[in-house]
């Protein structure tokens, strides 16, 4: 009898970062809270959990992080204020963000890498898998690869990591997957991970993408992993160390993704994703692909 698997209901998002590819603006405010149109960043990758069903976020902080706190927090001061106006509709948006899901915090102290910071959401996380969530990349909502992700966890056990075709050219500037294909279509067995390799050292052309469906047992891993790459604890070890030994915690499988993904951690992505969803949006959209036009028209 196959056993039956704990339905996921924990998201991760690391959020202790200095934002340093973009100051000054992340001087006092955190990169995680700039406005993508007219939403923050992070408010996407809330938003995209609980799409996905996981309703029970912790966000990993570090020093002046306070505004991701209020942002999902309630500000009874402005909706009282919209409220004597009568404006509905912003007060609908204000309170969004702080009726989506129920959000904890801890920090993390020392900025001490990736793994360290999943490491830090053990005590809430427990024995239960969970989902990782990286606040620079946006999935775009028509590409539910997270509740996919869920799926593949729940179907295989162990882990399940996020993985982008990208060009070999690229590859050093991600996490790169050794696979070898399943019967599921667009599933592969991770057979190896090693972070950022140079392009000849790459296993694959397979990046990983910061999605991540965990088995608890990867916080044991962690605390026995040294400092990698960067002198820092890096979660790319501690999933290689799963996939080349499941019993450790299960296999690591891969779901392939083909879909729609803003790299907001990046200047010239960042902008790409703002042109791109402002285009897409009914409120926005036809006034502004046809300002756009006219204004790639002119410069060229």
């Amino acid at each position: 009898m196959t056993q039956a698997r704990t339905r996921i209901s924990k998201a991760v998002i690391p959020a202790a970062g200095l934002g340093t590819r973009f100051l000054p603006a992340t001087k006092a405010t955190p990169k995680e809270m700039l406005p993508v149109v007219d939403k923050p960043a992070i408010q996407y990758v809330v938003e995209e959990a609980v799409t996905a069903g996981l309703s029970d976020v912790l966000m990993i902080t570090g020093r002046n992080k306070r505004p991701l706190e209020d942002h999902f927090d309630r500000n009874y001061e402005l909706e009282e204020a919209l409220t004597r106006k009568g404006d509905e509709t912003r007060l609908a948006r204000v309170q969004e963000s702080s009726d989506l899901a129920t959000m904890h915090y801890v920090r993390q102290g020392d900025p001490r890498g990736l793994g360290h910071a999943v490491l830090c959401a053990a005590p809430h996380v427990g024995d239960q898998p969970f989902a990782v969530l990286l606040g620079d990349d946006l999935i775009d909502a028509r590409d539910p690869l997270l509740a996919r992700m869920v799926e593949v966890q729940e179907q295989y056990g162990g882990s399940v990591i996020a993985l982008m075709e990208v060009d070999p050219a690229q590859i050093h500037l991600y996490g790169c997957a050794a696979v070898k294909p399943t019967l599921d279509e667009g599933v592969v067995q991770v057979t190896g991970l090693v972070e950022k390799p140079d392009r000849a050292d790459a296993p694959s052309a397979y990046a990983v993408i910061g999605r991540y469906v965990l088995d608890p047992a990867v916080f044991d891993v962690l605390r026995r992993t040294e400092p990698g790459r960067g002198g820092e604890i890096q979660l790319t070890d501690a999933l290689q160390a799963l996939a080349s030994n499941p019993d450790l915690g299960g296999p690591v499988h891969g779901v392939v993704f083909t879909g729609r993904r803003y790299d907001t951690g990046d200047r010239g992505d960042y902008l790409r994703a703002i042109v791109r969803l402002a285009c897409e949006r009914e409120d926005l959209g036809p006034d502004f692909r046809e300002w756009l036009r006219s204004y790639v028209t002119e410069e060229m």
